[in-house]
């Protein structure tokens, strides 16, 4: 709660419960509606289908559409409870959500705001501190969740906002009071690299310009880079078997990445998504690249 200027925050066993978690809960009426980025991540998915389950209706917009955003909150009723939900670092493609303008947005339709960090803790934000910090509106987005899977390099999930928000889940969230708590070990881990992160600020910076460096080398060597400022930097390889090929190729060389297919990702989108380090040293990011141009011209590629 320090570290986001929150008043609370509630801890989960995984990041992917805590979004079973809050929305379902929060958003549960007839007259209440999800509005969720149609790129959200699965867990955000899972919680809104959660709530439609219950009474709550969902509504979608084009990805990071802001304009789309608005078209569907202008067709709301202004007095329903209305909860919009964004990744703040999109899981695949890298991008960061535009929350200047869903802010905004929120405000001039009376409705809440719920932003997953996942991805953005300990990558965007003064500090680290994510997206809401990122664009110096940590006083305007109601809810920021996010798991300790990454940055954190441990397991559970977080919720930090209003001090009376977070006392309602805690109390009323069944993914939290019918499930186990976080270990004490998880949590030690997870405080220990909050630690590290605010005492060492340093490896946010080291860990953009890592990325920076590789984005820029493989999109002069001719790759398809889907351009960014965060840690995911996502190589676009086309269809499915290529990308089998090329996943297979760079890991049997030493270099482990994730694999996106359809429909995980729309056709065509087919990527290979790298995600990097502050640890990460120049001599790793130089084989890194030089293994890619060499597995790419390998299969046609580049």
């Amino acid at each position: 709660a320090d570290f986001f200027g929150s008043e609370a925050v509630l801890l989960f066993s995984t990041g992917y419960q805590t979004a079973q978690g809050i929305i379902p809960t929060l958003v549960q009426g007839r007259d209440e509606y999800v509005v969720s980025d149609k790129d959200n991540h699965a867990c955000i998915v899972a919680g809104q289908m959660m709530a439609k389950g219950i009474m709550a209706s969902l509504e979608r917009y084009k990805h990071n559409d802001m304009a789309d955003l608005e078209r569907v909150l202008q067709k709301l009723p202004i007095d329903s409870g209305k909860l919009i939900v964004s990744d703040g670092v999109f899981s695949t493609g890298g991008e960061i959500v535009d929350l200047p303008k869903l802010v905004a947005l929120a405000k001039k339709y009376n409705a809440r705001t719920l932003i997953d960090d996942a991805h953005a803790v300990g990558v965007i934000g003064k500090g680290g501190k994510g997206t809401a910090s990122e664009f110096n509106l940590e006083k305007d987005v109601d809810l920021t969740m996010g798991t300790f899977s990454k940055t954190f390099a441990s397991l559970g999930g977080f919720v930090a906002g209003k001090e009376r928000v977070i006392n309602y889940l805690k109390h009323h969230s069944a993914a939290l009071i019918f499930s186990a708590s976080p270990t004490p070990a998880a949590v030690a881990a997870a405080l220990a690299a909050l630690d590290i992160l605010k005492k060492e600020p340093w490896r946010v910076t080291k860990l953009i310009d890592n990325a920076n460096k590789v984005r820029k080398e493989l999109t002069e060597a001719g790759f398809n880079v889907l351009d960014g400022r965060t840690a995911i930097v996502p190589v676009i390889v086309g269809n499915d078997e290529l990308a089998f090929a090329m996943w297979r190729k760079l890991y049997d060389t030493g270099v482990f990445v994730n694999v996106f297919i359809s429909p995980g990702v729309p056709q065509g989108r087919q990527m290979m998504r790298t995600s990097y380090m502050s640890t990460h040293e120049d001599e790793h990011l130089d084989f890194i690249i030089d293994t890619f141009k060499k597995v790419g011209k390998e299969i046609g590629l580049i």
